[in-house]
């Protein structure tokens, strides 16, 4: 008989949209910057970014961007203008096909099909759509959200530069399950609750199908690992299988890496991010 797992983490969404509304306007405040921008994929996660940047900053004060690839599926697109519609903030669409295609033809893979081809394909589109945030960011003065949650943060699930740069990220402590729990909250359309989560980077692709496992069950795991610090054989107690708790730990290790500012090597008494750290807004 199957053991039943513990269940994801549960959200206090009335709390979680008071905390996040104000940090939200608290930061951009800090620099005295009103706007923001943000990359629309149709997804959920960048639906609710967008719902939470819309009430704390004024959703005239928002822009959202949508850049969709050649191979991209069309719903995506519509589901991204319908986020924008139920948020109330302008759309903007910028194509990235030209844009992503000279990187892929430079790197000679446009007509590899692999695995490794498809990651590097995948890292270029989502580095180009970096690319563009940032440059709409100084032109309007506005302040790159995030769109990453912890899961796909403490997994590694993103492109270190690309999908998983900001200059704030009002979602990175929201595991998936929250996220879906806070986005039904601030009404994000129900398509878009109900869409299976993808990256969209190539045809059919979904998060759960390349992961092989689901966001409830890994969600479940980090929580208690991560948050509630059980042990390996608390988590075995708990009914997890010994392979995948191994797998995740080897996961959330390997990717480190791309949750850490680069290292910097010592040399001198004071290194930056290592003894000269302050805080964003030290001196404002």
């Amino acid at each position: 008989m199957t053991p039943t797992l513990p269940p994801p983490p549960g959200c206090n969404v009335e709390l979680a949209e008071k905390v996040l509304t104000a940090f939200l306007r608290e930061e951009a405040g800090k620099f005295g910057i009103k706007g923001a921008v943000l990359g629309l994929s149709g997804g959920i996660d960048s639906a609710l970014v967008l719902e939470l940047a819309a009430r704390s900053l004024g959703p005239e004060n928002v822009l959202a961007v949508a850049m969709p690839y050649q191979t991209s599926n069309p719903i995506s697109l519509e589901l991204a203008e319908k986020a924008a519609k139920s948020a109330g903030t302008p759309i903007e669409v910028v194509d990235i096909s030209k844009m992503a295609d000279a990187h892929i033809q430079a790197a000679g893979i446009e007509d590899e099909d692999s695995p490794a081809a498809r990651l590097r394909k995948g890292n270029i589109m989502a580095r180009a759509r970096m690319v563009i945030l940032y440059d709409r960011s100084a032109r309007d003065g506005s302040l790159v959200f995030g769109t990453s949650n912890k899961t796909e943060l403490l997994l590694g699930y993103g492109t270190i530069h690309g999908d998983m740069a900001s200059a704030i990220n009002p979602i990175g402590d929201l595991y998936k399950s929250q996220v879906f729990a806070l986005s039904r909250h601030l009404g994000v359309p129900q398509e878009i609750v109900d869409r299976p989560p993808s990256a969209d980077l190539w045809e059919g692709q979904t998060d759960e199908e390349e992961l092989g496992f689901s966001y409830e069950e890994v969600d479940s795991l980090l929580h208690l690992q991560v948050d509630r610090r059980y042990s390996f054989d608390h988590l075995l107690e708990a009914g997890f299988q010994k392979s995948f708790i191994e797998a995740i730990s080897k996961r959330v290790r390997n990717n480190q890496y791309k949750r850490r500012p680069p290292v910097i090597a010592k040399l001198a008494n004071r290194t930056i991010n290592l003894d000269y750290r302050y805080a964003r807004d030290w001196g404002a």
